[in-house]
């Protein structure tokens, strides 16, 4: 007899248009052992001759084992959360709850941290990778959004993973559907990968596009002098170079206001950024707040005008550089970059794209690495005239806008292949989509 909560679950569409044969189970009832947690040891021992302790970390985002990471247990300890070939793990809170991952093809020992759940599965009656290929579907992630609506926090345990509802077709059939998509989801996986490189190909031609123009100008037949910084190379006879300070009329990092005064956050009207906001592109649109005028008038918050240049100057992201199409304000890890009269604020930002990898490599790091306005004003910045540098910006904004209309198209693009894997595998492991031996044939031979 099915309990309460396995008869709860049990109204899932998906479940009631099972095809004949099939039929589904409680994932308690299939499993070789009772679902385990892992150790709770810190791991912080690297031993490469001791088992490996499994971290959520240690694994990519595709769930694959990743190569650049390893932390050991001591023997005597990690027999005990040992892991067999084949399991399936189980992510049961923080920001990767619910994510699964296949322990396959490892060679060597290894065990499991305690925010990890072990599923293994009785072969005779669930192959490991068909249920591996449920978790990867659109009738897991229901399952997953129906236990959360039941819950104050985010957190997945062994209790509620035992009521996991898994579709069960014949064995041979279930060993059919998943080494089909197996085949399939490595042909789309390998498609994505191709694509992915297609648009870190379009973001170096971007850089270098940015490079040359701040540069070396958009005019051929230049004749050119040396610049005395490395990073600029040789520069047009005309132009000039400049510490940054010299050319600007404001360096100074934004504030926060106190966030134990919650009337400054009502109702707000003015932008304010934080590090959070830089995306990539040129233009600042998202601001993480809005802040409201009373903040300005209590002097706890600083306005830049527009085509102010932010420039990120502590933090993981330090350097990183963004423009403002509208008077805003900014957090204290951003400096704020007016521009004086001889520099677009503009050519100044697509100049300062440069910075983005110099700047990281310069800053002073203690815990973290800081790079402060006294730093950013000594900074040298090219002067071209300012009929060019509009020529510049023109050109540059052209052709930028252009690359990114293709990076749509692939992002695009990607999400089609993203949202066809899901569909793939939600068709094949609910029934909708039967897997034959002419399938396979298929998939084998073309991908």
């Amino acid at each position: 007899m099915k309990t309460t909560q396995e008869n709860q679950i049990a109204g899932f569409e998906w479940l009631n248009g099972m095809p004949t044969g099939w039929h589904f189970a409680a994932l308690k009832r299939l499993l070789s052992e009772p679902l385990k947690y892992g150790a709770t040891e810190s791991g912080d021992c690297n031993d490469q001759s001791l088992p490996r302790y499994l971290r959520i970390t240690d694994f990519d985002n595709d769930g694959k084992l990743r190569t650049d990471t390893y932390a050991s247990l001591p023997e005597e300890i990690a027999r005990n959360f040992a892991l067999k070939e084949d399991d399936v793990l189980f992510a049961r809170s923080g920001a990767t709850v619910g994510k699964t991952f296949f322990f396959r093809n490892y060679q060597g020992q290894a065990c499991f941290a305690g925010y990890l759940i072990k599923a293994s599965t009785m072969r005779h009656r669930l192959a490991p990778e068909f249920l591996y290929f449920f978790t990867k579907s659109n009738a897991y992630e229901a399952w997953k959004d129906f236990i959360f609506t039941q819950a104050t926090i985010q957190n997945i345990g062994a209790d509620k993973y035992s009521y996991l509802p898994i579709p069960l077709p014949p064995l041979p059939e279930q060993h059919r559907i998943a080494t089909y998509l197996d085949a399939s989801c490595a042909a789309i996986d390998a498609a994505i990968v191709a694509k992915r490189r297609q648009i870190e190909t379009l973001g170096a031609l971007r850089k270098s596009m940015i490079l040359s123009a701040v540069t070396k100008g958009i005019k051929h037949a230049v004749s050119s002098k040396l610049s005395g910084v490395e990073w600029f190379g040789d520069i047009p006879n005309h132009w000039y170079c400049q510490h940054l300070k010299r050319v600007t009329v404001r360096i100074q990092a934004g504030v926060t206001p106190p966030t134990d005064t919650p009337e400054y956050y009502e109702e707000g009207t003015i932008p304010w950024f934080a590090p959070g906001s830089f995306e990539g592109g040129l233009e600042l649109r998202e601001p993480r707040k809005l802040v409201n005028t009373l903040a300005l008038t209590n002097g706890v918050l600083r306005m830049y005008p527009t085509q102010t240049v932010f420039l990120i100057g502590i933090g993981a992201t330090i350097g990183k550089i963004g423009i403002i199409t509208e008077p805003a304000s900014c957090n204290q890890q951003i400096i704020g970059i007016v521009s004086g009269h001889s520099l677009f604020g503009r050519f100044l930002a697509y100049q300062m794209k440069i910075y983005e990898d110099v700047i990281p490599n310069i800053a002073v790091a203690t815990t973290l690495p800081i790079f402060d306005q006294v730093k950013t004003g000594y900074l040298p910045i090219l002067i071209p005239p300012l009929c060019e540098q509009e020529e510049i910006c023109d050109f540059l904004d052209k052709k930028l806008a252009e690359l990114n209309a293709i990076v749509v198209t692939i992002n695009e693009q990607i999400q089609t292949l993203t949202n066809y894997r899901k569909s793939l595998i939600h068709e094949c492991v609910t029934g909708q989509r039967r897997i034959t031996e002419a399938d396979l044939n298929r998939v084998k031979a073309h991908g």
